[in-house]
């Protein structure tokens, strides 16, 4: 697989957000490498809260991590 992370670092948290998400998708993709059935499953969580509430939690922990590796975005005092 191509390196596609190189760095934790994000200049705001809304970038951050973004890369939790982005990290949570790609471990979907490494867990489950073929598209059509990934396509398949897609439409049986879709429709379950308790699923999505679980992925909700997956991208809340990845934030968590990329927060602290930010230092919550905090300026140096």
């Amino acid at each position: 697989m191509t390196p596609w992370l190189p760095t934790l670092k994000t200049a705001t948290p809304q970038e951050g957000y973004e890369l939790a998400v982005k990290m949570a998708r790609v471990a979907i993709k490494m867990t489950q490498p073929d598209a059509e059935v990934r396509d398949k499953l897609r439409q049986v969580y879709a429709d379950d809260a308790d699923a999505l509430i679980a992925s909700s939690q997956v991208v809340a922990t990845h934030f968590a991590t990329v927060a602290a590796a930010n230092h919550y975005w905090r300026e140096p005092s």
